[in-house]
């Protein structure tokens, strides 16, 4: 009898399922699917999963479904405090040996952050020590990427982004998008980012509580670039010294991020952070 028909058991679970799938038409589909079986099949049988862990876990991915909203994805959390998403964005940017490398993007994004002067402040509350981040965008050789958006966003002084805080924080509040010219540029005055915990009031952080995980992260600015013919970068830079760097509950550090931030005197900003961003091409 072919495993299409034949009959389920312990020992042969995974290709009796999969072998169900035969007149899928997606090669893709039909590879994902059996990949995701075989080792679903082969964690239940390793671990001798009980009928009540396995009832566990429905019900915790049932609460994490209903806790999802428009302004919150605790799947996405969820992926992310597993580091799947962190490997799946390693898997999907490979970059040669002296190119920026990717980070996590994250929920805070906005498609429509105002464009700003370069220079600009951009934390619109008053909050924060004030810093100066200012590089260049480059290619491989090291010569300057002119017409390069550099999209940034941070926390404010208080850990929140201004679309977790809406009518408390300033629309666009520690946010802003600058164009490079010919030297390849970049420079605005924001905050010293803080570390932050993740959303943790719903089952994500009831599970890293169980974990004896904590939920922060530690403190960074987030930057969006792309140029024509260049791979769109998405990316972070991790303030020096952070308690966090070494546990970020997102696993989102890497050591070629972490940023210098020199303190300053008698200057306009208390901070100084130079970053030089690698645009790998297409």
């Amino acid at each position: 009898m072919s495993p299409t028909h034949g009959t389920f058991s312990e020992t042969n679970s995974a290709e009796v399922v999969s072998a169900r799938h035969a007149a899928c038409t997606n090669p893709r589909l039909a590879e994902v699917m059996s990949a995701l079986i075989r080792h679903l099949h082969d964690f239940a049988k390793e671990v001798h999963l009980s009928q009540d862990e396995w009832g566990l876990a429905v019900d915790f991915l049932t609460r994490t479904g209903q806790i999802c909203s428009g302004q919150r994805q605790e799947f996405i959390l969820l992926s992310d405090v597993l580091g799947v998403s962190m490997l799946v964005d390693a898997i999907n940017n490979r970059r040669p040996e002296g190119a920026t490398e990717n980070t996590v993007f994250g929920p805070f994004h906005v498609a429509d952050a105002p464009e700003r002067q370069m220079g600009d402040n951009i934390c619109l509350d008053g909050k924060g020590e004030s810093c100066l981040f200012e590089g260049r965008v480059l290619d491989l050789e090291g010569q300057p990427i002119q017409g390069a958006t550099v999209d940034v966003w941070s926390d404010n002084a208080d850990g929140f982004y201004d679309v977790q805080q809406l009518g408390i924080q300033p629309p666009g509040n520690n946010r802003g998008v600058f164009v490079t010219g010919a030297d390849g540029r970049y420079a605005f005055i924001g905050i010293k980012p803080v570390s932050y915990p993740i959303p943790d009031d719903g089952p994500v952080g009831q599970m890293l509580a169980q974990l004896g995980r904590h939920p922060y992260r530690p403190a960074h600015m987030h930057y969006l670039v792309t140029a024509p013919g260049f791979q769109r970068l998405v990316t972070h830079t991790f303030v020096g010294g952070d308690s966090y760097l070494t546990s970020d509950a997102v696993f989102g550090v890497k050591a070629s991020l972490v940023a210098p931030y020199t303190r300053l005197h008698d200057q306009p900003t208390q901070w100084h952070a130079p970053f030089d961003f690698v645009l790998a091409p297409l």
